[in-house]
C-alpha cells in the first residue's frame, strides 16, 4: 500500500496544507481565539458600567438599620455602580409600595426591590421583585452582605464573641488532595480541570477543522474533474491513503505547535501561575495525547473524505455529514461533563468505546491517574477502529469519487459497501 505513488500524493498533500494561508492563520489565530473567547466571556460576566438602582425594604426597624449600615459601608457603594434606597414597612405597606413602584420597575428606572421580612431571621428567605429577577450575578453579590446582617441579628442576644460570629459567617472551603502511587498525597487546585478542558477543546476543534478541510478538498477535486487526471496515475485507494496521511501529519504538526506553550509553562520557571491553577503534564501524557490524536485523525479523516467522495457539492455533503458529526459531538459533551463529575460511569465506559475513546480518554487522563494498561487498550481500540473503517471507507470512496449526478441515498451507499471489487 505504501508505494511511491502513495508517497507522492502524501508529499503533495503536506506541501499544499503547510504552505496554505488557512493552515498558517489557524495555527496562529486559534490560540488567540481561545484566549479571546475567555476574555470576552469574562467581560460579559463583569458588570462594567451597569448601574443598579435598588430599593431595600425591611419589616423591622432594627433589621433595616443594620442592612443600611452594612450596604452603605460595603465595596458596592465604593464602586459607584450601586445606588440603594432604604425603607422600613410592614407586609401590607410593602404591597402598596410595590404597586406604586410597578411602572418604574417595568420602565427599568428601578432595577429591583428587595423585601426582608422578620421571618428571614429563621428561614433566610427574602423577596426580590424585578423585571429580570433571575440576575444571578446581582443576587450573588448582595447575598453575602444580607447574610452577614441576618447572622449578626440572629446571634446578637446570644453573647457570642466577634470571632465566633465571623466563624458562623464563613462558608466551607474544600481543599482537594490527589492520591497517586508515586507522589502519595498532594494538594491539587483547578489546573487539571483547565488542562482537561484545553485537551478536549483542541481535539474537538482540530478533528472538525481538519475533517472539513479534507472533505472540501475531495469535493473540489471531484467537481472540477481534477481527480480524473490524478487517477490516471494512481488508483483510488492510493489517492485516499496519501491524502489522509498528508492531512494527518499536517494536523499532528499543528497540534504539536499548539501544545508547545503548555509544555513551556510547565517545564520552565518563566511563567508563574496562581497556586489554584497550577498543573503538571508528564511526558507520557503528551506522547499519549499526540499518538491518540494522530490515530483519531486517521479515523475521522477517512470518514470525512468518504463523505466528500459521495456528494458533488458542499451543501449536500453538509446534510449527509451528521452521522460523522455525532461521533465527534457526543464524546465532546461526555468529556466536558467530566469537569463536573470526573467519576462518571458514562465517561468510564466511553473511554473504551470506538470513536468516543479518542476524545474521552485524554480528558480522563488529565483528571484521574489512569493505569498504563488502560491507555494501551484505548490506543489498541483506536487502531482496531482504523483497520475496521478503512476497508469500508475505501470501497465507498472508490465508487463515489467518480460518480456524479443525483444525490445518492444512504441505501445506495450501503450497496456500495457490499459491492465486490
Amino acid at each position: 500500500m505504501f508505494n511511491k505513488r502513495v508517497i507522492a500524493v502524501f508529499k503533495r498533500e503536506v506541501r499544499e496544507r503547510i504552505i496554505s494561508k488557512g493552515f498558517i492563520l489557524m495555527t496562529i489565530l486559534l490560540p488567540l481565539f481561545m484566549f479571546g473567547i475567555i476574555g470576552i466571556q469574562m467581560l460579559l460576566m463583569s458588570e462594567g458600567t451597569t448601574k443598579f438602582n435598588i430599593d431595600v425594604a425591611a419589616e423591622s426597624e432594627e433589621l433595616g438599620a443594620r442592612i443600611e449600615k452594612e450596604l452603605r459601608t460595603s465595596d458596592l457603594m465604593k464602586e459607584g455602580n450601586y445606588h440603594f434606597q432604604f425603607y422600613t414597612m410592614s407586609k401590607e405597606e410593602f404591597k402598596e409600595f410595590l404597586n406604586k413602584k410597578k411602572q418604574e420597575l417595568l420602565d427599568e428606572k428601578i432595577t429591583g426591590v428587595i423585601y426582608i421580612p422578620v421571618t428571614a431571621l429563621k428561614d433566610k428567605k427574602i423577596e426580590y421583585y424585578s423585571k429580570t429577577p433571575k440576575n444571578m450575578q446581582l443576587s450573588q453579590r448582595l447575598e453575602r452582605f444580607v447574610n452577614k446582617v441576618l447572622i449578626d441579628q440572629y446571634f446578637s442576644n446570644r453573647e457570642l464573641t466577634p470571632d465566633e460570629l465571623e466563624f458562623a459567617r464563613q462558608g466551607i472551603d474544600f481543599t482537594g488532595f490527589k492520591v497517586t502511587k508515586e507522589a502519595g498525597f498532594e494538594e491539587e487546585g483547578y489546573g487539571s480541570l483547565v488542562l482537561s478542558y484545553l485537551f478536549t477543546f483542541l481535539l474537538y476543534i482540530s478533528l472538525l477543522m481538519m475533517g472539513q478541510m479534507i472533505m472540501q478538498s475531495v469535493i473540489e477535486e471531484k467537481s472540477s474533474r481534477i481527480v480524473e487526471v490524478i487517477l490516471s496515475s494512481v488508483n483510488a485507494r492510493e489517492l485516499m491513503a496519501g491524502k489522509i496521511l498528508g492531512s494527518a501529519v499536517t494536523g499532528l504538526l499543528q497540534m504539536a505547535i499548539w501544545l508547545t506553550p503548555v509544555v513551556m509553562i510547565v517545564s520552565t520557571a518563566w511563567f508563574v501561575l496562581p497556586a489554584d491553577v497550577m498543573f503538571q503534564v508528564s511526558t507520557l501524557q503528551i506522547v499519549f495525547y499526540l499518538v491518540n490524536f494522530f490515530l483519531g485523525l486517521l479515523v475521522f479523516l477517512g470518514l470525512f473524505a468518504t463523505v466528500g467522495a459521495i456528494f458533488d457539492n458542499p451543501q449536500d455533503a453538509q446534510s449527509g455529514l451528521w452521522p460523522v458529526m455525532m461521533l465527534v459531538l457526543i464524546p465532546f459533551f461526555i468529556a466536558m461533563s467530566m469537569i463536573q463529575n470526573p467519576n462518571s460511569d458514562i465517561a468510564k465506559i466511553a473511554a473504551f468505546i470506538p470513536f468516543a475513546n479518542i476524545i474521552v480518554m485524554p480528558a480522563r487522563m488529565t483528571i484521574l491517574e489512569v493505569p498504563m494498561w488502560q491507555l494501551i487498550v484505548s490506543l489498541g481500540i483506536s487502531l482496531a477502529t482504523l483497520f475496521a473503517i478503512f476497508p469500508l471507507a475505501g470501497k465507498i470512496y472508490r465508487v463515489g469519487i467518480l460518480r456524479t449526478g443525483k444525490k445518492p441515498k444512504w441505501s445506495e451507499v450501503v450497496k456500495w459497501v457490499k459491492y465486490k471489487f
